[in-house]
């Protein structure tokens, strides 16, 4: 670190040097790890990987982080961990995490290092000459859910109250926008219901689009800590581990989840399986639900689905039948066309049996990155602080007193979705574009084309514990971060749960953790002013506190850091003057809804075909998903471990049904080329009867996936439709 400070020294900034505030306690970088009990002591903390929201217990040895174990007495692990969450350290210990900016001096040019003075001037130099020349909207930012919420708020504070950004989303819009739009609207706000305890109160559960085995193996965990001997329900194409594992299996038709749903309900309906005093009193617009169903009769259904029509009563019955029954989806729901009205169908049949408020109930969006709910909370790109509203007056009005900004600063328009920010690169609206913690490159949609738009941008920055990730790689200036682990803050997890990261570890060389970039930055951007009180996570957790008050996600009963750590984190709400309250809680106890009449909306919609569907030339039907536990999105951090790389294919490759291999004459560990209109790749074959016939799968994690996906998206929540592409395969 003084070899970097030396060769790189920090010049005079506004009357202070930026070395000094860099270095001192509580300043703006460089931060020591604080002293905990002893220099070999344990403390825990909450992974920095899934949704699951597991808690670590971190064993120091003179003062440096070197072991992990799982939490024995966390409610949500209770002493489990994955694969991922053994290896949690490995990824901070890597050789190549970025250790100083770096900068590309010219087009085509290298990334050179620099110091922190020269990357703070050139980053607010070169935005706000975008801003002046192409109008203050022609910036925009995409963040994450993997940054504690605490950077996430000052992150869209102060990129839309300082800068005068308006445009900034998450990559949270990959994965959880569907489920966020479909509660809002059938519920009134973004609102899951369940705690994790559900899994082992329910005697029916049904898993939608959800490989739990696999995405989230700690939640499966608690299903088989289940003791009522549940009849485990899997609906999805594949015949995936979690659907080998079930009881029952229906491998629905891709994307015909909409009409499936329908179907049910129209069975449970005709057969009087609903709960029609609980429709009654706490629900509206069932009866035009009712009619919009009546078409969907198990002779159309069955025929759309390939279910068969017993198949459908079969598992309408399990529904009457279950004392208990709870619903749960992910991304093979999320991650569609009309993926928003999948959602509410699932949660259609949750309200129409009385299935919400209880135990072992609930219609649950199973969320996938470690903070994609305090993203939805507190990132300001999708929402206002604290679950409010971009375009009310008065919620405005409200976060503006608590932050003690003048109103005018906040947009009254909501930003552009993640994709019209990608097409208004395209279109040349958007110039400047600051990327954090995501591998843009690698993960968003038609992976060739995206490359080929950044180099559109004037300027395009992106802040990364990795300089040498497939965005970094493009990136005009490189911000080096600091990791989960490396900071103090807090995540919220799938159940609601607020738990606590804690700093173990040191940066490396100048890395300075994302709450102590955003302080400079508006230092020397000129509003630092406005984020004075924002000194440092802890301080921020009470200021976005005091924005949740009156919200359905109250937390102002939360004094702070120390009571989560000693509760085991608390889920929320937790209102000012709660005095007692449970460690496992869920919302609607009291059946009392979010819209103003405290009614749930059943909503509905015509199905209709993807935008692509397979023909002559591109006969199969790809899709994607998670691939192993050990592998997390784009490899960025569990490639680092060596433990993790055995235990997933170290290449890309295809699964195929046994029919389409002999077909093609293609056996296992054959090269094959898929292509779609997008693009190719050329990948390794593994036959396997999982998949039917005309569907192959490709995982996620490897970057020749997304070379073939397309850019179609729900017109409600803006998520992409990774799940179902058109291909052809070649020998």
């Amino acid at each position: 670190m003084n070899k970097l400070l030396k060769k790189f020294p920090i010049r005079e900034w506004s009357g202070t040097k930026t070395e000094e505030l860099i270095r001192k306690p509580g300043g703006f970088g460089l931060g020591q790890v604080p002293e905990l009990h002893s220099p070999d002591a344990t403390t825990s903390m909450i992974c920095g990987f899934c949704a699951t929201g597991c808690c670590l217990d971190v064993h120091l040895k003179d003062g440096v982080a070197t072991n992990i174990t799982p939490s024995s007495k966390y409610p949500v692990n209770i002493g489990m961990a994955c694969p991922k969450g053994w290896e949690a350290l490995t990824p901070l210990l890597a050789d190549d995490r970025a250790k100083t900016p770096m900068i590309r001096k010219s087009r085509g040019g290298e990334l050179e290092a620099c110091d922190w003075d020269t990357a703070m001037k050139t980053f607010c130099t070169r935005m706000k000459d975008v801003q002046r020349e192409h109008g203050r909207e022609s910036v925009a930012f995409i963040s994450t859910g993997q940054i504690c919420m605490e950077e996430m708020a000052f992150l869209g504070s102060l990129a839309k109250f300082g800068m005068g950004m308006r445009h900034g989303d998450g990559n949270t819009r990959q994965c959880m926008a569907s489920a966020v739009v479909a509660y809002k609207q059938s519920f009134g706000f973004d609102a899951p219901p369940y705690t994790y305890q559900d899994f082992e109160e329910s005697d029916v559960i049904v898993l939608v689009g959800s490989n739990l085995c696999i995405a989230h193996p700690i939640m499966w965990q608690r299903v088989q800590q289940n003791k009522k001997q549940p009849k485990i329900v899997v609906i999805d194409p594949r015949k995936t581990e979690t659907a080998v594992a079930a009881t029952h299996h229906y491998p629905i038709a891709p994307k015909s989840d909409l009409t499936f749903f329908y179907g049910i309900a129209h069975l449970l309906i005709r057969e009087g399986w609903i709960d029609e005093a609980f429709i009654s009193e706490h629900t509206n617009e069932f009866t035009a639900f009712k009619e919009h169903v009546a078409s969907f009769t198990p002779e159309v259904v069955s025929q759309v689905s390939g279910i068969s029509e017993s198949g459908l009563y079969e598992l309408a019955k399990m529904i009457k039948e279950g004392k208990n029954v709870s619903f749960w989806w992910t991304m093979g729901v999320n991650q569609s066309h009309e993926a928003v009205r999948t959602a509410q169908s699932i949660i259609n049949l949750a309200l129409m049996t009385g299935n919400i408020g209880r135990p072992g109930t609930g219609a649950n969006s199973i969320t996938g990155q470690c903070n994609a709910m305090g993203s939805r909370l507190f990132s300001n790109t999708t929402g206002l602080l604290g679950g409010h509203d971009f375009t009310n007056p008065e919620h405005r009005q409200k976060v503006a007193d608590i932050l003690e900004i003048d109103e005018k600063v906040i947009p009254r328009e909501n930003s552009w979705a993640y994709d019209q920010i990608i097409e208004g690169i395209d279109t040349g609206a958007i110039k400047g574009l600051w990327i954090l913690a995501t591998n843009t490159s690698h993960s968003w949609v038609e992976k060739a084309r995206l490359s080929g738009l950044f180099e559109k941008l004037d300027f395009l920055v992106v802040q990364d514990m990795y300089g040498n990730t497939d965005t970094a790689q493009q990136a005009d200036l490189v911000l080096p971060a600091a990791c989960w682990a490396e900071k103090d803050g807090c995540f919220i997890n799938s159940e609601r749960r607020i738990g606590l990261v804690k700093q173990v570890s040191k940066a490396p060389g100048m890395a300075l953790s994302d709450f102590k970039i955003f302080r400079l930055i508006a230092q020397y951007w000129g509003c630092g002013e406005m984020f004075s009180k924002w000194s440092d996570p802890e301080a921020v957790f009470q200021i976005i506190k005091a924005t949740t008050k009156g919200q359905p996600c109250d937390i102002t009963g939360i004094t702070g850091y120390q009571m989560i750590d000693e509760h085991g984190g608390i889920q929320w709400p937790l209102p000012a003057g709660t005095t007692e309250f449970a460690q496992q809680r869920r919302l609607l106890e009291d059946y009392s809804f979010f819209h103003a009449d405290r009614k749930a909306i059943f909503l509905y919609e015509d199905t209709v075909d993807g935008p692509e569907m397979p023909d002559e030339e591109y006969p199969i039907v790809l899709l994607t998903g998670r691939g192993s536990s050990s592998q997390w999105h784009t490899q960025t951090r569990t490639s680092k471990s060596e433990v993790l790389q055995k235990l997933a294919p170290a290449h890309c490759y295809v699964e195929m049904n046994p029919i389409d291999a002999e077909r093609l004459g293609v056996a296992t560990n054959d090269m094959v080329t898929v292509e779609s209109r997008r693009g190719k790749a050329r990948v390794s074959a593994f036959v396997t009867p999982t998949l039917q016939k005309g569907q192959i799968f490709m995982a996620m994690h490897y970057p020749e996936t997304n070379v073939l996906t397309q850019s179609s998206f729900d017109p409600y929540s803006r998520q992409p439709n990774y799940k179902f592409s058109a291909v052809r395969l070649l020998v």
